[in-house]
């Protein structure tokens, strides 16, 4: 169950956890059961199990229940092996700033460091932990509230927003395989330009358009996104066009007609052009 549960959902994100306990031992770990589940508050959440060999309690779950604190660290690609040193079993006096070489700092709130190589770090205070079940390898739901957030201005846009190619984001998927969030892989979903409500939906796209054999389901997501259909008046002009004349061609059979409408739809939708596809599909 666990490999596959690993490899199914992936990839996640990974935190990068510093924490301290009562007598001030450090211990930084990573964690891929991590996410953000609020705002107002901002709570993050990850999920820290007991040992599978023998179902004892990790250092960071020790340590948050004496000392109810932690720094959540980003990792970025430049870390990774380092952060992948601290998910060893080293002894609990055992600091794993020192064995992975990353730089310890000082937080401001909390008493656990941060990590200086990480582009993000966020002090928390422990707001819950919540114990999932008792057998081995059961997880601890740690509820996170985000107290002082530190970003790195050079991962940060002239808009005052993080770009994700400067992050350069590391996330886990299942056995030994990790993924970089590169700049090759990254792609934005755009709302059509007249496109302001809830869109047509599926169920409005006409059936000869839904049943394509060009047309994938990521094209029509794009169609059924507008709120309103091309006009007729609109239509009847852009019938005119040259190439839509050739286009409307009679000599053309219905069949390599509507062959030749959608893959010219497809091309227009994968470059953003989701109005002249419509008028397209619908002369």
């Amino acid at each position: 169950m666990q490999s596959y549960l690993h490899s199914i959902i992936a990839p996640r994100p990974i935190c990068f956890a510093s924490t301290i306990d009562k007598n001030g031992n450090v211990n930084l770990s990573p964690f891929s059961f991590f996410n953000v589940v609020s705002i107002d508050p901002p709570i993050c959440i990850f999920s820290v199990t007991t040992r599978a060999h023998d179902n004892s309690k990790k250092h960071t779950l020790k340590n948050i229940l004496e000392v109810p604190e932690c720094v959540i660290n980003i990792v970025n690609y430049n870390m990774v092996q380092q952060t992948y040193l601290t998910s060893k079993e080293y002894p609990k006096d055992i600091n794993e700033f020192l064995k992975s070489g990353l730089t310890e700092i000082p937080s401001e709130i909390v008493k656990p460091p941060r990590v200086a190589e990480s582009s993000v770090q966020m002090e928390c205070l422990i707001k819950d932990v919540i114990t999932l079940g008792n057998s081995a390898g059961s997880g601890n739901l740690i509820l996170a509230e985000v107290k002082r957030l530190h970003i790195k201005e050079d991962i940060i846009n002239e808009n005052g927003k993080i770009e994700p190619q400067k992050l350069d984001l590391v996330a886990r998927l299942g056995g030994d395989w990790y993924c970089r969030v590169v700049p090759e892989n990254l792609f934005k979903i755009d709302k059509p330009k007249n496109s302001t409500g809830l869109g047509i939906g599926f169920d409005a796209i006409p059936a000869e358009i839904k049943n394509s054999s060009v047309l994938t389901g990521n094209n029509l997501g794009l169609l059924a996104l507008v709120n309103n259909l091309p006009s007729d008046k609109e239509l009847k002009e852009f019938s005119q066009t040259d190439e839509m004349r050739d286009l409307l061609d009679n000599s053309i059979d219905i069949y390599t007609r509507t062959l030749i409408k959608h893959t010219k739809a497809k091309s227009l939708l994968e470059t953003g052009n989701v109005e002249d596809a419509w008028k397209v599909l619908l002369v």
